[in-house]
């Protein structure tokens, strides 16, 4: 029996999920959170096999939440779930230590497939990623400009290149309207870049966002 936690800010969908998971007899849901605070103290508290985990919860970034997860529990398989395409997301989540990436839009048996190679202690990735992870996890020849980004700055890159204000940033981010511009101005200056328009261009060419 794989036993599994779900981490998903949005309540109806780990429901869906866990009742979706009922029909395979070897995977069994025991438990659920919603924040990236909530994540941290179950598994904390409780023992189980692997960790389904959104890249987007309301408090924390689940790549920070990833990267805690991994410094108190190494062994902790975490499977990362997410609605953003994989070139949003995926390199940087491997390499903060997920077993694997998976679009919420999969099929269950699909998803049941990912679930189980990763409870064996192997990596779930599409064909696409594949291709894409035998340059970004090599020596870095071939890893697209972006990559040189934190975790932080990638983040930011998204908001502003979705259209988010300043503002609007700071506040779903916890952080101050100068920190933000601050970390803008780094992602310009990292990027080769002088304006929010050349960002945005980069982004679409790069298919960070559609």
């Amino acid at each position: 029996m794989i036993r599994i936690c779900i981490a998903d800010d949005h309540n109806i969908v780990r429901k869906g999920m866990e009742q979706l998971l009922l029909k395979t007899p070897d995977i069994r849901v025991v438990g659920e959170a919603g924040t990236g605070e909530e994540t941290l103290d179950f598994a904390a508290k409780h023992d189980f096999d692997l960790l389904l985990l959104d890249i987007s919860l309301p408090d924390r970034n689940g790549i920070e939440v990833l990267k805690e997860l991994k410094s108190r529990n190494p062994a902790l398989k975490v499977l990362i779930l997410s609605m953003h395409a994989e070139e949003q997301y995926a390199v940087r989540a491997l390499k903060a230590g997920a077993s694997g990436y998976i679009a919420k839009s999969t099929a269950i048996d699909e998803l049941a497939s990912a679930i189980r190679k990763v409870a064996q202690g192997r990596k779930y990735v599409s064909a696409s990623l594949a291709e894409k992870l035998a340059f970004a996890m090599g020596s870095g020849a071939g890893a697209s400009p972006h990559e040189k980004l934190s975790d932080r700055e990638h983040q930011v890159m998204l908001l502003v290149c979705a259209g988010k204000s300043i503002k609007t940033i700071a506040s779903t981010l916890a952080l101050s309207p100068k920190t933000i511009t601050t970390y803008k101005r780094r992602i310009q200056e990292k990027l080769g870049m002088s304006s929010t328009a050349e960002l945005i261009r980069y982004a679409l060419e790069s298919k960070l966002i559609t």
